[in-house]
């Protein structure tokens, strides 16, 4: 039995047949955690009571009364998603102290199917950023080099999967916060469609982009979290009105008959080699699979950075207007409430997200919003008709998850333009909406991990789930870790 390398149904055969209990499962995680964590610092926060709710699991199994079916498996969540009675601080200084009263929607699901939610996982604070090291708590490092970045925004779901600290993790995508990280460390991270999994209980960035999506070893594992989490909520106003995610039992051995597209802006200037090389060795691994691979055009890709960080800040500027000082979260003291404000939020929010506050807030001024905030919709549009003219042509489309393989911790902290353009190739899929995954095709010659993303059109994470899929059944890149953690 090797936990390291089962996926989350192995592990459910384990505890059913007896193999092991679930207060043996938890405290082997926990022990990993006690052991690597200090290195990695991906948790921010643990369940005080997962030995205990290990240990009920357990009595009931030995009394044979019913169980949820993944009842007793660990999970960790992004610190941004809601947990009642535990600490959820979005890795911000003016959340620091706040503990819900309630269950975002997917913790709620993911405790109805009998998973155990380990802790909480370190992010950038408000998840905006791309390395997970403008956190207020702590610098998350790469299980494959602790001195370089585990990429961000979802950076500790990143780490700690792939370092085995947890069997699987939650994480969230507004342009790339799941799938870039998910590349720098060897994991495979997927973003669904926009709608498809509830918001409700997620801690807003930028409504318009934002998705939850489960980070794992394997694409079999992401497809195990999206029949679980992806459900319609009438909690949440966004939440696409179509059926349940369920698998499909359809999935063949190859991939006779299926178009994928290659787009040349994807492969322009500023690539790695290495990064480009272990792509195109991908690719033709999808070829020999039957797929039939076609060069696609994207014109619009090259606005897709500008665009991105001009609707997000926006709605960022608007969604953080909340954190006051009056309600919850962090309070500096001033003689008047406009001193309490400021205040507040100067001390409350680190300069990552006051820079994007003040962004946003520009963009949105009058006699700048026709300029910006109207432009970059209209030029959203334009994007959008990219995908949908390519998926007219082809069922999904292939590219590099990020440019560069993960880069030293420090190496971009003071050149937002630099670090903004780390998501250069995943920005475009959220202004799209649509659904995509991240698994891992190689290394560099550093011995990096290389990611590849795998995109599809609305609502078809199942094809983007089976090309996946395939593509690990021929390759074993998703099973390695590093060599100091095994």
């Amino acid at each position: 039995m090797d936990l390291l390398t089962s996926d989350l149904k192995t592990i459910k055969s384990y505890l059913d047949n007896g193999e092991i209990t679930a207060k043996q499962l938890v405290s082997f995680y926990l022990e990993r955690i006690k052991k690597y964590d200090n290195k990695i610092k991906a948790f921010l926060s643990l369940n005080e009571n997962a030995l205990k709710e290990a240990e009920e699991i357990d009595s009931k199994r030995q009394k044979g009364e019913p169980l949820p079916p993944m009842a007793g498996i660990p999970i960790g969540l992004k610190d941004n998603i809601i947990t009642k009675e535990i600490k959820t601080t979005c890795s911000s200084r003016i959340l620091e102290h706040f503990v819900p009263v309630y269950d975002a929607t997917v913790t709620k699901l993911l405790k109805n199917e009998g998973f155990i939610i380990l802790g909480k996982l370190n992010m950038d604070e408000f998840a905006m950023g791309s390395s997970c090291e403008s956190s207020y708590f702590q610098e998350t490092r790469n299980p494959w080099d602790t001195n370089r970045v585990p990429g961000g925004s979802s950076g500790g779901s990143a780490a700690a999967v792939s370092a085995r600290l947890v069997p699987a993790a939650i994480g969230s995508d507004t342009g790339g916060s799941i799938r870039q990280p998910a590349s720098f460390c060897g994991i495979t991270g997927m973003k669904p469609t926009y709608g498809r999994i509830s918001r409700y209980g997620l801690v807003a960035f930028a409504s318009s982009l934002d998705q939850i999506g489960p980070m794992t070893i394997s694409a079999n594992d992401s497809e195990t979290l999206m029949q679980i989490i992806a459900k319609h909520d009438k909690n949440d106003s966004t939440s696409a009105s179509v059926e349940n995610f369920e698998p499909s039992k359809a999935a063949t051995g190859n991939l006779n008959g299926i178009k994928i597209g290659v787009p040349e802006e994807f492969f322009a200037k500023g690539i790695e080699p290495d990064v480009e090389k272990a792509v195109k060795n991908a690719i033709a691994v999808f070829e020999s699979l039957g797929a039939e691979i076609l060069s696609i055009k994207m014109p619009h890709t090259d606005y897709a950075v500008a665009v991105y960080y001009i609707i997000a800040t926006a709605e960022a500027s608007s969604n953080l207007a909340r954190y006051d000082g009056v309600r919850y979260g962090y309070r500096a003291e001033g003689d008047t409430l406009k001193k309490m404000y400021t205040a507040t939020r100067s001390e409350g929010f680190g300069d990552e997200v006051k820079r994007r506050i003040m962004l946003g807030t520009y963009v949105l001024s009058a006699g700048y919003y026709d300029a910006y905030y109207l432009k970059a919709q209209k030029v959203r549009t334009l994007i959008k008709e990219d995908f949908l003219n390519a998926f007219k042509e082809v069922d999904a489309i292939i590219a590099p998850t990020s440019p560069t393989t993960a880069f030293n911790a420090g190496e971009k902290s003071n050149d937002p333009l630099s670090m903004y353009l780390s998501d250069i190739y995943t920005l475009s899929l959220n202004l799209f909406g649509g659904c995509g995954i991240s698994i891992p095709c190689g290394f560099d010659s550093k011995h990096l991990p290389v990611g590849l993303q795998i995109l599809g059109n609305y609502f078809q994470e199942q094809k983007v789930l089976n090309i996946a899929k395939n593509y690990q059944n021929s390759t074993d890149f998703h099973t390695k870790i590093p060599g100091w953690l095994e």
